[in-house]
């Protein structure tokens, strides 16, 4: 399986790196051409804003919607951000596929950064360890959308519409690989 990984800025070579430890080739995507033959893509996290401006500026919006509307894709942290159709009063280029009400830095500042132990629904066995980092929530999901996951306080935290899947934290910063596999089993 070949699977892009938007590597503008943000947490990239962590993704690639688990990929390939399950099998999978990483693509790089940098341009639109680097979509081709792919059969699936992450949005890793990083900072939404300049994810965004960056896509303008290579031409990739237009390419990465059609794309992502098609083919599996995952929006990890910044990547839930961009995927979401409304993310409030933030004015951002977004992608805007998925049916989320996403909140960005939903905790507040890099220190209120933290982890927690989460069961999510299509992972078997123990909770998940998650990683948040000035991360997003998703405060509203539309009818067609599965929560995977949620916090104490009812805040969804990942959530699949269809091939499209979202995570507010970063599971490419841990040594668990379920979401990983789980993701590309949506691919396969």
């Amino acid at each position: 399986m070949r699977i892009g990984v938007l590597a503008l800025q943000g947490a990239f070579i962590e993704h690639e790196n688990m990929l390939r430890a399950l099998g999978a080739q990483p693509v790089q995507v940098r341009l639109p051409e680097h979509l081709d033959k792919l059969d699936g893509l992450i949005i890793p996290g990083g900072e939404s804003t300049t994810i965004g401006k960056l896509a303008i500026s290579y031409g990739l919006m237009e390419p990465l919607r059609e794309f992502a509307a098609q083919t599996p894709t995952w929006g990890t942290c910044a990547g839930m951000i961009f995927l979401a159709k409304d993310i409030g009063i933030d004015r951002q280029p977004i992608l805007g596929l998925m049916d989320l009400t996403v909140s960005r830095n939903a905790f507040g500042r890099q220190v209120d950064s933290f982890e927690a132990d989460l069961d999510i629904s299509v992972l078997n066995g123990r909770p998940f360890h998650a990683v948040f980092i000035r991360a997003p929530v998703a405060t509203a999901a539309g009818p067609d959308v599965a929560v995977l996951s949620r916090l104490p306080d009812g805040r969804i935290v990942a959530a699949q519409q269809g091939h499209l899947l979202a995570t507010a934290f970063h599971p490419e910063l841990t040594d668990d690989s379920r979401l990983h596999e789980y993701f590309l089993s949506l691919v396969g």
